[in-house]
This record gives C-alpha cells, structure tokens and sequence, in this order.
C-alpha cells in the first residue's frame, strides 16, 4: 500500500512557524502542506524554511483542509482536548492529513467531529505549532516500516559545515 501524509494547518499566523514546519515536512518526507485563512499570506516574505523545503512540498492555500480529502485518508486531529488518544498510544495510519489549530486557537468542534483521531502529546503545558508538528512527524518515523538510519542517511542530511567524526 501507498504511504501519504498531508499536514494540514488551521489559519496559522506565524511565518516562523509555518517555515518551521515546512523543514520538518521536508525532513520527514510530508507529500504536501495546506493552510487556511489569510494570517499566514500576508506574512510568508517573513517565512524562515531554511532547507527550501517549499521547492520540493507544496505548501497551498486552501478553503477548507478537508475538502478533497480521499475516502482512504484518515483525518487526524492534533489537539489538547479530553478523551484525545495520547501520542504515545497513537497507531498511526498509511494514508492520513494531520491537522493542527492556529498558534493562538484551537480546532474548530466541526472538524474534531469528522476527525478519524484525535491525539495529543502529553506534555505539561502546550507546545507551539512548530515543535508540535515536529514531534508529531518524528512519532510518525520512528514508528514506521520504512525508518532509514545509519552513516549513509547522516552523510546525505548534515549541513556542509559538520564535520565531526567519531
């Protein structure tokens, strides 16, 4: 079976972020990113996506993130919310779009109830949206079949600059 993931982004309105998280998508092989509202439009000159990642992952503009959503795509809510499934329990499936509220929000009630999941990393306090869908996207890898590790995935993902060697 194909593997995809989307992230999905609920009228985010920092460009630090949103580059933030579009270097994880990059680092953690996201297909595409989608964000609502226009917050984010009228910052992203300030986007700070060091590695580019927006040459390689579509980062779009869109309505409403669950429109187009395929039948075979789960939607997975990341969000503090009680009875939520905790990170560390979470299955995570084949085929999903992880969405993620605004940095000073929360997902809307409409969306949470055509969620197929609803997790959250059990952490005290909130993380911002970068760090979440960081961790979010690493808890993805570190689960998945198709983990990559080893010299040769260090020597392809280090900056130019590192040249430490054990």
């Amino acid at each position: 079976m194909t593997k995809e993931y989307h992230i999905g982004l609920l009228n985010p309105k920092s460009p630090t972020n949103v580059g933030a998280v579009m270097r994880a998508a990059g680092c953690f092989r996201a297909d595409k990113v989608l964000y609502t509202g226009r917050r984010f439009g009228q910052a992203m000159r300030f986007q700070t996506d060091t590695k580019n990642s927006v040459e390689n992952i579509p980062l779009t503009s869109v309505e409403n993130l669950l429109e187009g959503v395929s039948q075979n795509m789960k939607i997975v809510c990341v969000e503090l919310v009680e009875n939520a499934t905790p990170l560390h329990e979470f299955k995570h499936p084949d085929k999903a779009i992880y969405i993620f509220g605004p940095e000073d929000g929360t997902i809307s009630q409409d969306i949470i109830d055509q969620a197929d999941s609803v997790i959250y990393i059990p952490t005290v306090g909130c993380m911002n949206l970068a760090a979440t869908a960081n961790v979010v996207l690493y808890d993805r890898l570190v689960k998945s079949e198709d983990l990559i590790s080893g010299d040769d995935l260090i020597s392809q993902s280090k900056d130019v600059n590192n040249r430490i060697k054990l």
